[in-house]
């Protein structure tokens, strides 16, 4: 995704083809404005990569990312995120990418993560 600066950010996803483009069929951790589901425009790279060039249609889905300052408490918070309707990526022992869903309430979300706080 491009910066406002005119760098780039690489993150590689999943993604499955579509007719107009690429449905992402996992959480993204560091691409900002992305989530599960969403529908995105991509263009080839010389290097047989594709690069996302932007958001065609989003999903509703919602994409929260947790830094833990402690590795310990990763697996409980995403075992109750779990419970409350939420997959969730771990990236490195203390990055989370959780995915609430459109259906899920996001304030019972976030109650639960501020409580956690």
């Amino acid at each position: 995704m491009e910066r406002d600066d005119g760098t780039h950010e690489v993150e590689s996803v999943w993604a499955v083809a579509e007719a107009v483009g690429y449905r992402l069929d996992n959480i993204p951790f560091y691409a900002r404005g992305f989530a599960w589901g969403d529908l995105v425009s991509v263009a080839p790279e010389p290097d047989g990569l594709l690069r996302c060039t932007g958001l065609v249609a989003a999903s509703g889905h919602s994409t929260i990312r947790l830094w833990f300052a402690d590795a310990g408490g990763v697996q409980e918070v995403r075992d109750a995120l779990r419970t409350m309707g939420c997959d969730s990526e771990l990236d490195m022992p203390r990055l989370v990418a959780i995915d609430v869903p459109p259906d899920i309430p996001y304030e019972q979300i976030r109650r639960y993560l501020d409580d956690k706080e």
